[in-house]
Formats: C-alpha cells, sequence, structure tokens
C-alpha cells in the first residue's frame, strides 16, 4: 500500500493533478520484504521519473530550515569512503543542480553557494590533506567561471555560525554529518529535507518513523506541517514563473 500510494502520488503530479509530494516517512526493511528495491525514497522517485521521460536524474538531498540549508555531497556511505567519492564532475553537478533549484524553487536569481572544505581547515595549504585543494578548489573556480556564485572550500567549523549563515543561501558539505550535525543543532525539529534535481516537487519531514511512540501522542508534527508548506511554497512558484513566461 505504501509503494502504491508512492507511484500514485507521482502519476497525479505528472499528469497535472496534482503539483507537489510531501511523502511521510517509510520503514525501508518493512518494504524490503514487500520487494521495494531501491536504497530509499529518494531513488525510487527518481526511477518513476526516468520511467516516464527516458531521463536519467541525479537527485540532490537539501536539508532546508529557516536558519540554515545544507546539502551533502555524499550521503549514506561509510566515513572512510568519502574522499574517493569526492570528485570535479560529483561537484560541478550537484552545485549546478542546486543553483537552478534555488532560482526555480525559491526565487532567488543569484543564489549564493558556501562549499566546505573536507579535512580540518580545508587542508590548510595540504598539510592535513590535498582533495581541498586538487579537487574541490578548481570545481568552484570552474563554476564561478560559468557565473555561479560560490565560495570556498571553507573550513567546516567556522561556517555555521549565525554571522556566516548570512553570507550565503546554502552550504554544499562533504559528508553526511558535516552537512546535518549544523542544521539539527540549530533546528532539530522544524527542517524539511527536500529533493532536488527531479522534475517534480518533493520535500519531507525531517526524521524516521519513530515506530517506539506511535498512538502515544508524543510525536512533534513541526517538520511534517512545514514540509507541506514548503512543497506548497515551492511549488506556488513554479507556478509564478510559468505564468510569468506565458505573458
Amino acid at each position: 500500500m505504501v509503494i502504491a500510494s508512492i507511484d500514485k502520488a507521482v502519476d497525479f503530479i505528472l499528469s497535472g493533478r496534482a503539483r507537489a509530494i510531501t511523502t511521510a516517512p517509510i520503514q525501508k526493511s518493512v518494504l524490503y520484504d514487500a520487494g521495494f528495491t531501491s536504497p530509499g525514497h529518494t531513488e525510487y522517485l527518481a526511477k518513476l521519473c526516468e520511467k516516464h521521460d527516458g531521463k536519467a536524474y541525479h537527485p540532490v538531498m537539501m536539508l532546508a530550515s529557516e536558519e540554515l540549508c545544507v546539502v551533502p555531497l555524499t550521503s549514506h556511505v561509510t566515513l572512510k569512503d568519502v574522499p574517493a567519492l569526492i570528485t570535479h564532475k560529483l561537484i560541478i553537478r550537484t552545485i549546478g543542480t542546486i543553483h537552478e533549484a534555488m532560482k526555480k524553487y525559491f526565487g532567488l536569481d543569484h543564489p549564493a553557494i558556501a562549499v566546505s572544505g573536507l579535512n580540518p581547515h580545508a587542508g590548510e595549504d595540504n598539510s592535513m590533506g590535498n582533495e581541498d585543494s586538487e579537487i574541490i578548489a578548481p570545481a568552484i573556480e570552474a563554476l564561478k567561471r560559468n557565473g555561479i556564485r560560490v565560495n570556498g572550500p571553507m573550513p567546516a567549523d567556522t561556517m555555521f555560525h549565525k554571522s556566516a549563515r548570512a553570507k550565503y543561501d546554502v552550504a554544499l558539505c562533504m559528508y553526511h554529518d558535516q552537512a546535518l550535525i549544523p542544521i539539527k543543532t540549530i533546528d532539530f525539529d522544524a527542517g524539511v529535507n527536500v529533493t532536488l534535481g527531479l522534475p517534480i516537487v518533493r520535500t519531507s519531514p525531517d526524521h524516521g518513523t519513530a515506530l517506539n511512540i506511535a498512538g502515544q501522542g508524543l510525536a512533534n508534527p513541526t517538520s511534517m506541517i512545514n514540509s507541506l508548506k514548503l512543497a506548497d511554497r515551492m511549488s506556488q512558484n513554479i507556478s509564478f514563473a510559468k505564468e510569468t513566461d506565458d505573458e
């Protein structure tokens, strides 16, 4: 029933009967037993969109709150595997997706994107790793030449305090915890998971199923409520853009 509901919701959007989807958390272990083969929601949604129009999609996960928006370049992988996954191509593609999404969904003509380094102090002149200078920095320079407002690599320990956050619209981080620790520290209950890079608007709450407290009146609904509001806001921005183009 869960899989069928996801299928139906995406069909509604792609057929023009709805303009956004907000997914609730899923219990992946139960779905795997039912034949669900995707790692998670996002990958499954990408497959549905690819099946619809034949295009290959590379979805990007953004965690959004009023105080901070972050994107992990790599997500649910072992920390020791992260350095090998950080490539010039992946950085270029991910920042390109972020740039277009912030323009399309959030009405920012020239979104500012901050990029964290991988190593402490962003490598500190290669004294603590060379990924920052040899992979991340060249990708950033290439993006700048294409007119994208992007800065970095920045030391991750100094880019999330209040005055630093005021200088950018979204931060790209190199791995899962580097991105999620600051946003969950700043706004644990209200963050929203936004999928960028798909032809549909999709949001979801930034938490799991919490079956251990189901039916007890203990769950905080703020993230789910915010997910619905943000899906509405993002899809309204698209409608407005289309109306403007038509005029």
